[in-house]
């Protein structure tokens, strides 16, 4: 068995007990600030710095204790990203209560299990849309006394009404009494995870676990008050919702993206410094720079692809970056990479990517043409970070998730399996000893479910899921998750899900990046007409075949992907097709195409 190596990282000593103490400690550093965080409402920015935001969550604590919330009620919050999303959190929080935060778009099943399940005694909900869309199960939950609308609406009680209620019943006394009794090892929040399969796990995180990522992962970053920073991932997903916490401990100023429509104009307005992200938007945007450069023509085209070409050969370790191709990689940076940066912006320096595994060649890219893709790893049930590549240490390398946090310690078990034990880890499940149990063994080690190993800098490599691993029927253990990530370098596919258990060979499902194809169809004068029938064209499936065959060369033979079907129809959230972290859901997508996972193999 492998272990993570310390590396002698101080974390950060005056990270607070509480999460809620990241607020007056804000005010104290960096109240000078005119931006702690901001959204669009109406379309227009409204900002809050760290005064106006203390003061209104102090509102909203006052009014929970004028309703009459008590320590250890559980509270739901569902909502899109806003700044009054981190005002309830830490309200909720003041007070002693628990936070509850679920993803706006899951279905009408799993609100009705976790509104049971965890007896939330108050919701809070972002406008009368989704109000209406969840009303029929707050009405029939017994534990659900009120609910509040974050955007006001006629006929609801809203978010002002608290705030008004508190501050016409302000209670100082009794609000720091409350505070008192909150520990460092209390209950912060307890987040559904949307897992594959089954009913979601309610994971109990305290307010030290989500503070010992918060003092060892800030240190591994060059970030600091002076950076602007967007952020469009859900917060009630743990990974952006723990980025929050670490950008208000470090001073930064966070902007919220309207939409991911608005991704990039968002970018272009705010300027940011850093942001996270997950694998998928940045192979979007990388596919749009892309596109940009197949419409250039004669010579600028040439250039655009030669500099393509020479930071897919960057070594971010920098060993075998020689003078020669240094010298090269400042030309292409003066005619093609610093247009590229215009994309984000020009101020962005860094991309924290995590959620799931990001292709090597982007990691070489993007960091070669001066913006760091920076790749991490972690599961709700560690609050979220195991592991990160840091920009601080140098310790960068892509194909792995950088270094393992010292307030950790990493194992790989005999069958692969990544362990973990530290203060990041969970609680346990709520209401579910026998799960906790499974999850979290004698020693303190929690089973993560995923593969890894450590490579010969001591950089953790995830090589793929302990359960995701399928056999086929002549015998062969297969990985989807590797085959997957190294097909989808190809432009010509946005995802795909690998197939094959008990079949005697490996298949996939694939959804094209459609605005790739209509580029190639324009060039090789090919007509389209509409998504669906292009799938059925001979020329495109013919291409693909050959797409998929120059992958398979570098596969061994029973990982190959001897068929594959495509679609039309994009994997989204609202379809229950990918979770809320934005990984394919795979037993839901089998059972929806059961007929083309038939197809393939009956013939």
């Amino acid at each position: 068995m492998n272990k993570s190596v310390k590396l002698g990282i101080q974390g950060r000593p005056d990270v607070p007990p509480r999460l809620f103490d990241l607020i007056p400690r804000y005010v104290e550093k960096y109240g000078y600030k005119d931006c702690l965080f901001a959204g669009k409402v109406d379309r227009k920015w409204v900002k809050y710095n760290g005064q106006k935001f203390y003061e209104m969550t102090n509102a909203i604590s006052h009014g929970l204790l004028k309703i009459g919330v008590k320590r250890g009620d559980r509270i739901a919050l569902i909502a899109t990203n806003c700044p009054e999303w981190n005002m309830i959190d830490m309200a909720i929080q003041q007070v002693g209560a628990i936070c509850i935060p679920i993803y706006p778009t899951i279905s009408h099943a799993d609100y009705e299990y976790i509104f049971n399940h965890s007896e939330a005694s108050l919701i809070f909900v972002i406008n009368k849309h989704l109000y209406n869309k969840v009303s029929d199960i707050i009405t029939a939950t017994p534990s659900i006394k009120d609910t509040y609308l974050i955007r006001a609406a006629e006929g609801l009680k809203s978010l002002q009404d608290l705030i008004n209620l508190g501050e016409e019943n302000k209670d100082e006394e009794t609000l720091e009494a409350r505070k008192a009794e909150v520990k460092n090892e209390d209950i912060a929040t307890i987040i559904y995870t949307s897992g594959t399969m089954g009913n979601p796990k309610g994971v109990m995180l305290t307010h030290r676990n989500i503070l010992s990522v918060v003092e060892y992962l800030c240190p591994l970053y060059p970030i600091n008050e002076t950076h602007d920073t967007i952020s469009y991932l859900p917060l009630s997903h743990i990974y952006e919702r723990a980025v929050q916490y670490c950008h208000i401990y470090l001073g930064c100023s966070t902007y919220y993206v309207e939409n991911l429509g608005a991704i990039i104009d968002t970018m272009a307005e705010i300027k940011p410094h850093h942001f996270s992200s997950v694998p998928r938007l940045i192979e979007k945007v990388y596919h749009t720079i892309v596109r940009k450069g197949q419409k250039l023509t004669g010579i600028k085209k040439g250039i655009f692809f030669w500099a393509l070409r020479l930071a897919e050969r960057y070594d971010e370790t920098k060993r075998h970056n020689g003078w020669f191709y240094r010298q090269k990689l400042k030309i292409a940076d003066k005619l093609v990479y610093s247009k590229w940066r215009e994309v984000f912006g020009g101020n962005l320096k860094l991309i924290i990517s995590g959620g799931a595994a990001i292709q090597p060649r982007l990691t070489k890219i993007f960091t070669a043409i001066g913006i760091q893709l920076s790749e991490g790893y972690g599961l709700t049930e560690t609050s979220p970070v195991i592991a990160s590549n840091s920009l601080t240490l140098g310790k960068l390398k892509s194909g792995t998730v950088g270094v393992v946090m010292d307030n950790q310690e990493v194992m790989i078990a005999e069958s692969g399996e990544i362990l973990v034990k530290g203060p990041n880890v969970m609680l346990g499940y709520y209401k579910d000893e026998e799960k906790t149990r499974e999850a979290i063994d004698e020693n303190g080690y929690f089973h993560t479910g995923d593969k890894g190993c450590f490579d010969e800098d001591g950089l953790l490599k995830i090589t793929g899921r302990i359960k995701e691993i399928f056999k086929t029927s002549m015998g062969k253990y297969v990985s989807p998750v590797l085959i997957e990530n190294k097909i989808k370098e190809s432009p010509f596919i946005g995802e795909m899900l690998v197939i094959g258990e008990g079949q005697k060979f490996a298949a996939a499902l694939i959804y094209p990046n459609f605005e790739h194809l209509k580029s190639w169809c324009n060039i090789k004068g090919i007509p389209y007409t509409t998504d669906e029938e292009m799938i059925q064209s001979k020329e495109v499936l013919m291409r693909y075949r050959k797409e998929i065959d120059k992958y398979n060369e570098t596969l061994g033979d029973y990982e190959q992907v001897k068929k594959f079907e495509l679609i039309a129809k994009e994997w989204t959230i609202e379809s229950g097709e990918m979770t809320a972290s934005l990984k394919p859901r795979r037993s839901k997508i089998m059972k929806n195409y059961a007929d083309l996972v038939d197809k393939i193999y009956s013939e």
